[in-house]
């Protein structure tokens, strides 16, 4: 699954706090497969301002951007497309000649997956974070027809903010809550962080619940997702949003849409063993 590369190689890249292999194999993997001259590496920064000048002086031609730079990445880029105007929250910068444009893909992968899941609309969420992945969920739930939940965030400021923006109520933890849909958007539960074991909601909330959705990806089986599973919970994880959005990404970066099987062997590819 390699190639040659040349001084005509386009370079792709990610931006994270915490980068990981997913999405260095799910790109790489699909240029090989489709015999595109592309090439994909992850990184992390701590000069943003920098990084992103590089973006644009050296020609690279598209940059995914995670946790926490989707909000701090915004002043430094020339526009906004609509999916990520309206969010303020940017998960993929494409350079068109020197120019970056800032895109939301992580909104669709999320309508879609509310979607083929069949997540009842009547169900009252609880959503636990207030970052940039935070407000594309929460967007999506509004806009999928999800009209009752509640923003839970340990940040006052930030929470508040979202949950204001959206209508809705905010509280610090999770005392008194008992929602039909979980949603955890917080690193709780990341592979490789202090709180890898953490589980995002109390193990009462996962048994009185619909439905589970926690959107990190690594690893896909969280310890909220093993719990939801346990309990016989239905769930949708981090790994089928990341692949959802990676592939649109893929698309911005390259204007080739890959078939769904050579989307899937990616995505199967891109998972840790």
């Amino acid at each position: 699954m390699t190639h040659a590369i040349d001084k005509d190689t386009r370079l792709c890249i990610s931006l994270s706090g915490r980068p990981s292999n997913i999405g260095t194999r799910f790109h790489n993997h699909l240029y090989a497969a489709l015999g595109l001259n592309y090439v994909y590496k992850a990184f992390t920064t701590d000069d943003l301002p920098a990084a992103i000048g590089g973006i644009r002086a050296l020609g690279i031609r598209g940059c995914g951007v995670s946790m926490p730079f989707k909000e701090a990445c915004i002043p430094f880029i020339d526009d906004l497309d609509e999916s990520a105007a309206g969010l303020q929250s940017v998960n993929t910068i494409v350079n068109e000649q020197g120019r970056l444009r800032g895109y939301n893909t992580d909104y669709l992968a999320v309508r879609t997956l509310l979607d083929s899941h069949a997540v009842p609309r009547e169900l009252r969420f609880a959503l636990r974070g207030s970052g940039g992945m935070a407000r594309a969920v929460l967007c999506a739930l509004r806009d999928a027809g999800f009209a009752e939940g509640v923003v839970v965030a340990r940040n006052e400021a930030t929470g508040r903010k979202l949950a204001d923006e959206y209508g809705l109520p905010w509280q610090a933890d999770t005392a008194g809550i008992a929602p039909g849909l979980l949603v955890n958007v917080t690193p709780l539960g990341m592979a490789g962080g202090p709180d890898s074991e953490t589980l995002a909601f109390d193990p009462a909330l996962v048994v009185a619940a619909g439905h589970v959705f926690d959107v990190v990806a690594m690893p896909a089986e969280t310890p909220l997702i093993r719990a939801a599973r346990a309990a016989g919970k239905p769930v949708i994880t981090g790994a089928e949003v990341i692949a959802l959005q990676a592939l649109e990404q893929f698309v911005l970066y390259t204007g080739v849409r890959p078939t769904d099987a050579q989307v899937a062997a990616a995505a199967a590819y891109s998972r840790p063993a």
